[in-house]
């Protein structure tokens, strides 16, 4: 059912998150005291989808590495699961088609933040060596970073989290009343139309 986008610069805890969020999904539907339907909690990453950090260094490549996780969000995402989408997700025009795929079938979505300084980010992307991002596509992507907007629908309801800070916890009560307990807005046209070009 709903969307989950997660966004921030390279290395900033996305996956982190992304795991952490799907555990607690998945406590959540299995307490006793939850009375609704049981959903699937699926993540969708550049990893799961066989894409390589040097995909970001070629323009061609990259949007074929975007298109791989679009494809994979239009397969999985259903009124029956929650789709966590843990991927750069850096460019507001994409993350608007990833809201009009889900406002298409009629579900909510949110987005959330990874507000890491950017020398965090740096230090844990070297920590990794070859498992990270070169120095080079590390500095192109987090020049390239497009802020998500809470004002822009498709940027909202936007919640930021400050990975950097040791304790700070995701806001998983606001998440779950944005995501499971409100009302997604109906599809129109406009999301209709998207769609189809995507």
């Amino acid at each position: 059912m709903p969307l989950i986008i997660l966004t921030g610069y390279p290395s900033s805890g996305k996956s982190t998150r992304a795991k952490q969020l799907k555990e607690l999904f998945e406590e959540k539907f299995n307490h006793d005291s939850y009375k609704g339907s049981r959903m699937a909690v699926e993540i969708i990453s550049d990893e799961s989808q066989g894409i390589s950090k040097s995909a970001y260094d070629a323009s061609i490549e990259e949007k074929k590495a975007r298109g791989n996780i679009m494809s994979a969000v239009e397969r999985l995402l259903s009124k029956n699961s929650i789709t966590i989408v843990d991927s750069l997700n850096y460019i507001k025009g994409y993350r608007y088609q990833l809201y009009c795929v889900a406002r298409s079938l009629g579900t909510t979505h949110c987005v959330i933040q990874l507000a890491t300084p950017i020398d965090y980010s740096r230090k844990i992307n070297e920590k990794r060596g070859v498992e990270g991002y070169t120095d080079k596509i590390f500095e192109e992507l987090v020049s390239r970073y497009e802020e998500p907007n809470s004002a822009s629908r498709w940027d909202s309801p936007l919640f930021v989290v400050m990975q950097h800070l040791d304790g700070e916890i995701l806001p998983f009560d606001s998440i779950w009343e944005a995501l499971v307990e409100k009302k997604a807005p109906p599809p129109n046209l406009a999301t209709a139309i998207v769609k189809s070009l995507i």
